[in-house]
Formats: C-alpha cells, sequence, structure tokens
C-alpha cells in the first residue's frame, strides 16, 4: 500500500474525538494483514510494535487518530498538488498524516524496505483534540521506546523540542464592605473591589515574558476580567436566553453601577517551556498580591489560585534526536528547523511519563508535511510536502 492510498483511505473515514472505532478497526486490520503486531489497549488506542536489533537505540511513533468535526461524510478532492474536501467539513490531515506516515513506516519496515537497528513501536491515540484522554491512558510502563516521535506539527521539517505547559490563574479581589454608590461613597473604608483589582493588574506583565532563538518560552496573558454588580444581568440574561456575544452585551449594558463593589477576578493564562521561568514569573506576582495585601490591610484582600491544565515538556539535554534529524533532513533534502512551541501537544505528556525501565520519554514533535487551515473546512495537505516528509521519516528511522 503506498503512502498517498492509506492516507485518502483513514481521511475519508469520519473519526470524531471518541468516536475513532472504525478507524482504529481498520488501522489494526491493516498492520495485521501485513504481519505486523498490532492491539488494543484498555483505553481503546492502538499499540504496534517490531521488534529490531538490540543494540539500537528504539524509537516511539506517536499521532492521534481522532479529528475535529463530526461523523459526517468525508469527501476528499484533489485540487493541484492538495488534497482537500467539497468544504463541508474538515479533511482530518490532523493528524491522518501522522496515522498514515507511521503505518507506512511499519509496514517498509517489515518489508525491509526501512531497516531500523532498535526496536519500533507506535501508539495510535485517541481523543487529543478534545480532552487527551487517550495519551493519559496510555500504558506507559509497558513501551520499551526512551525516545519518542509525535508527528502531529503542521509543517514540513517542523522539529520541537520543547513546548510551553498551561496554566491558569485566577487573581481574586474582596473587600469587607460594599455599599451604596450615592449613599455611602463618601467612606474612605468601603473599597470598590472592581478598582482597586486594577492596581494588581497593573503591575502583572503582559505578553512575552521571556524569548530566545527558539521562540517564545514563557508568555502570560489576561484572558478575562469580571467585577461588579453583574448578578441580576447575568440572571436576565439566563432568563431570556441569551447566549455567547448576545448575552456578554447585555450584561455590559445592564451591570449594575450604584453598588460599591466587594468582588473583582482576572484571568490569565501561562504558557511557559521552562519550569524555572515559569515559577520565578509567579513568585513575581505572588509578590504584587503581597505588597497589595500589606496596603489594604483590613480592607481588601487579593488571593492567588493557580490551576494546572497541561504539563510542560522541558527540553532534554540528550540531543540523540536532533543529531539525528540533521542527517535525515540532509538526506530527504528537508529544510530542518529545530524550535519551541507555544501550545500544547501529547509531546507534553511523554515528556513527564517513563517507560516500563523508569526513564523518562525524551520526545520531539515532527512535521512530515504541509498542513494548511487545519481545524476547518478548508483544511488541505500538500503532496508533494507529504511525500517529502515521509522520505525525511524513512532516512530518520534508518539512522536511529
Amino acid at each position: 500500500m503506498e503512502l498517498i492510498e492509506i492516507f485518502k483511505e483513514l481521511v475519508q473515514i469520519p473519526s470524531p474525538s471518541l468516536e475513532e472505532g472504525k478507524v482504529s478497526k481498520r488501522i489494526v486490520e491493516i498492520l495485521q494483514n501485513a504481519g505486523i503486531e498490532a492491539k488494543f489497549d484498555n483505553y481503546g488506542n492502538v499499540y504496534a510494535k517490531i521488534d529490531g536489533m538490540q543494540n539500537g537505540k528504539g524509537v516511539l511513533l506517536s499521532a492521534h487518530m481522532d479529528v475535529v468535526g463530526d461523523d459526517t461524510p468525508v469527501h476528499i478532492a484533489e485540487n493541484g498538488n492538495f488534497i482537500e474536501t467539497d468544504k463541508t467539513r474538515t479533511l482530518g490531515a490532523d493528524d491522518k498524516a501522522g496515522v498514515t506516515a507511521i503505518i507506512k513506516a511499519l509496514l517498509d519496515i517489515k518489508n525491509e524496505i526501512i531497516k531500523p537497528k532498535g526496536t519500533v513501536e507506535a501508539v495510535f491515540t485517541r481523543d487529543e483534540e478534545n480532552s487527551m484522554t487517550g495519551i493519559e491512558n496510555v500504558e506507559f510502563n509497558t513501551l520499551n521506546s526512551e525516545y519518542a516521535l509525535v508527528l502531529d506539527s503542521d509543517k514540513l521539517g517542523n522539529f520541537e523540542i520543547s513546548g510551553a505547559g498551561y496554566i491558569k490563574l485566577t487573581v481574586s479581589v474582596k473587600t469587607p464592605f460594599g455599599g451604596h454608590s450615592g449613599l455611602d461613597i463618601a467612606d474612605e473604608k468601603r473599597l470598590n473591589a472592581a478598582k482597586i483589582i486594577a492596581e494588581i493588574m497593573e503591575k502583572i506583565p503582559q505578553g512575552v515574558y521571556k524569548a530566545d532563538e527558539t521562540g517564545t518560552i514563557t508568555s502570560i496573558n489576561l484572558g478575562s476580567i469580571i467585577g461588579g454588580g453583574v448578578e441580576n444581568a447575568l440572571y436576565q440574561a439566563v432568563k431570556q436566553g441569551l447566549k455567547g456575544a448576545a448575552a456578554v452585551e447585555f450584561v455590559s449594558k445592564n451591570s449594575m453601577s450604584n453598588i460599591i463593589n466587594t468582588s473583582a477576578f482576572a484571568h490569565y493564562s501561562v504558557r511557559s517551556s521552562d519550569l524555572k521561568v515559569q515559577d520565578e514569573l509567579i513568585q513575581k506576582i505572588r509578590n504584587i498580591i503581597d505588597e497589595f495585601n500589606t496596603k489594604h490591610n483590613g480592607l481588601a484582600k487579593a488571593e492567588l489560585e493557580i490551576e494546572e491544565h497541561l504539563p510542560v515538556f522541558e527540553k532534554s539535554d540528550d540531543e540523540t534526536l536532533i543529531e539525528i534529524a540533521r542527517i535525515a533532513a540532509k538526506k530527504a533534502d528537508v529544510n530542518l528547523k529545530i524550535s519551541s512551541f507555544h501550545a500544547g501537544a501529547e509531546t507534553h505528556i511523554y515528556a513527564n511519563r517513563k517507560n516500563k525501565y523508569g526513564k523518562n520519554f525524551k520526545p520531539v514533535l515532527m512535521g512530515i508535511a504541509d498542513v494548511y487551515n487545519m481545524h476547518s473546512s478548508d483544511e488541505k495537505i500538500d503532496v508533494e510536502s507529504y511525500k517529502k516528509g515521509y522520505e525525511f521519516l524513512k532516512a530518520f528511522l534508518g539512522e536511529i
């Protein structure tokens, strides 16, 4: 079976998150028919393996089976050098391009077209696009590999060696004395929480906090501010069945302005691929809050709540994969771009888990095709870049 043939077949099998059964069954069928060990784990992820020579390093290949979209039919079309859909839904090249490349690589290893020195394992996961429950339920303690290639980047030659974790910060300010904006406005002990939270926000950084030659390392972004007399307006918006932008606009225009507010909240996202820098930023925010509480002791209290949504994927000191990528990229005539990425992927989970030998996985996010407009009905894949990307993967596996 050829790369593009497999890709076309798989993208035409709808597989929204947690409904990957048909495509996972087909993946297992293709591999088992070729005599390759392939099976489902307890969560419905697919695991495959081809044993290699014992003196090789061995590698794990990983991609997710689910796509953004529903279970409606996928009608593909070829437009010049691109494969796309009829614009009624997503294509699903994210991440069936990665899934297909791994299947083709396993077939080529089985047929001795590719001859890696070590064992090659593969994991095809569920539910990456929604909640990452698939990767969270991988049986890591059964995996032999230490190195992992996650084939889920949207540009050929991307080789992303670290990635930002995601933390949500909530800054809250509460005051003990509210009141009427007319009758009580002269009482200086009645601080307005919605006003004085701005003292904290003014001092908290916004945007890029640290960057280097690989890109943004740490950033912070103010996502929302909620404060004051919104309760009545929220009640009315719900009662009227308002949603989305209409509800937001209604609340903003109908919130109460005749109260001295006793609570306010500011929500931030912090993304970082360096734990030390992340901790430094959080400590800076703690110091700002401590200064605020000292200044307004007895009249207002600020607090910081921290919630981790995705762990940090830190750069490994082991540069084996980078060295092999340079060799493979040269052989395949691919422009290699070694970088950090400022978003989440399954690499983050691998980097914080251990294999059956108790060693932390050393993952990278690898781009094997140019995929445009992901997660939209305009999604398309550049076929020539994909073929070249597969040559990159072949060369890589021949060196591992």
